[in-house]
């Protein structure tokens, strides 16, 4: 199993090689070649989640020896990681043949755990596959969740030093906390004046720097990244889909065979795109159906094919998914149009902020996808609505799936069974959560935790309540124009 980039299809590289890379000299993403297919699903209903991942996996990391990736998989997802449970992603069922899975019983509380407790360790082995001794300097951006995710996973994993960069002014308090309270003596965080797609764009260009590339060459370093954009991140959120329809099957709540939509909260389309992945492995999915939050270019891509970030940007109750520039958009694009056109379509989008993909790519984008959208009222009244009548608490990136749910089978009529993606613990977004509620607001944030906690009949995470009086590690702030004197002054250089 080879990769290539987005961007140039002579470009090959292993797994090894492209995990370790992140992302391709010349700006694209890694692509696997080819999408092996499942075994029988009837077979992998009956085995394990760490047996399940190793399945799907493997074929795409075919030089990873199979006792060490076997060994960097069931250490991942051990139970004591995620909250003591055997299956670290359970489906929650709700009325009208909906389930929602739970990706955020990890340390950090949300579904970057799910890639990012196992993408450290899958660096680690490729460092011994395919590494030249360097050290590893990985750089993040983060809209809120895989900040946190990539420092507890890489914190203290030696032959490695994690830069994270988030936006100032959006994340949620408990997001924030949990960044610059982390412990670990590999890590920096840093807060940009600016917003997430001005944090990815800036790492991005760092990678694409070729003189950058080479003094960190002198000095011993390597760049990668714990974004999306590298594949290790992205492959292990397939092997969760799968996991989920190999539990409907095992519990008789589908046929064999049956298709299942899918219903995901997304911002930079990582989470969305492995479903899509999934499906193209074999899994019996039948459609995809992106929710956006206010910011919603990618809705408007999915309905008119064209994609404009020439747009105001807004700050919503939904942090994680304030984002304009969606990354995994670009393997999507690749795939469904064949590859040729995305160099020219994503140079266009540099330099004017805009494209438009053509007509067969907009065909198979309708008949593939499903883009809807949710404003911050809908998302508080999707949050009240599920807790009155399910007696189920969600976070603002779930409730923003439910809206756009239940609007699609609306708008369709399709009642097909439904996996919808509930991608963070609502304890992390307290005051949101107690506002949507109709709750007032105590002026410290763990009484709102504890007032959340009573009215639900829900104990908030281990994790979160731990970070209570803990002392704050990283204040720094810097102009977002300063990202990359920022790197070259924590690496010494």
């Amino acid at each position: 199993m080879n990769y290539c980039s987005t961007r140039d299809r002579q470009v090959g590289r292993t797994a090894a090689q492209a995990i370790l890379q992140g992302l391709s000299a010349e700006g694209g993403l890694f692509v696997p070649e080819e999408f092996p297919a499942l075994p029988p699903l009837d077979e992998l209903s009956r085995l394990s989640y760490t047996e399940r991942a190793l399945h799907v996996l493997g074929p795409f990391l075919m030089d990873f020896p199979a006792d060490q990736l076997r060994a960097c998989v069931r250490d991942a997802y051990a139970p004591e990681r995620f909250g003591g449970l055997d299956n670290p992603a359970p489906l929650a069922p709700l009325s009208g043949e909906r389930w929602l899975l739970e990706l955020w019983h990890g340390p950090t509380c949300a579904f970057k755990d799910m890639a990012l407790q196992l993408l450290p360790r899958l660096m680690t082995a490729a460092a011994g596959i395919a590494g030249d001794g360097r050290e590893i300097v990985i750089l993040t951006a983060t809209s809120g969740d895989t900040g946190k995710a990539a420092l507890e996973g890489f914190r203290d994993v030696p032959g490695v030093r994690l830069l994270v960069f988030y936006p100032r002014d959006g994340v949620s308090p408990m997001q924030k906390r949990q960044m610059v309270t982390q412990e670990g003596g590999n890590l920096s965080v840093c807060a940009i004046d600016g917003n997430f797609d001005h944090a990815q764009s800036a790492v991005k260009s760092i990678f694409s720097d070729p003189a950058l590339a080479a003094r960190l060459g002198q000095a011993g370093m390597r760049f990668s990244s714990a974004n999306s954009i590298n594949w290790g991140r992205l492959a292990p959120q397939i092997v969760y889909y799968v996991s989920a329809y190999c539990d409907l099957l095992a519990q008789g709540r589908i046929r064999p065979g049956q298709a299942v939509n899918v219903c995901v909260p997304t911002g930079n389309f990582g989470n969305l795109l492995a479903a899509f992945y999934a499906k193209k492995t074999g899994l019996p999915i039948g459609r995809l159906i992106c929710a956006s939050n206010r910011n919603r270019v990618l809705t408007d891509f999915l309905r008119t094919g064209v994609y404009d970030r020439n747009r105001d940007f807004f700050t919503t109750l939904s942090p994680s998914m304030d984002i304009l520039i969606s990354s995994n958009l670009e393997r999507l694009l690749w795939d469904l149009s064949g590859g040729e056109p995305v160099k020219d379509w994503y140079r266009q989008l540099a330099a004017e902020g805009r494209f438009q993909a053509d007509d067969s790519v907009r065909a198979r984008l309708a008949a593939e996808f499903y883009g809807g959208f949710c404003s911050d009222e809908d998302t508080c009244a999707a949050i009240r609505d599920t807790f009155r009548e399910e007696g189920y608490l969600c976070d603002p990136h779930t409730a923003v799936a439910l809206k756009v749910c239940r609007d699609y089978r609306e708008e369709t009529g399709d009642a097909a069974p439904v996996v919808i993606a509930s991608t963070a613990s609502p304890h992390k977004f307290v005051n949101s959560v107690l506002s949507a509620l109709g709750q007032p607001l105590p002026a410290d944030e763990y009484d709102g935790l504890r007032v959340l906690e009573a009215l639900s009949g829900q104990a908030a995470p281990a994790p979160l309540k731990a970070l209570e009086g803990k002392p704050v590690r990283f204040d720094s702030a810097i102009p977002r124009e300063g990202i990359r004197d920022q790197v070259l002054r924590a690496l010494g250089l």
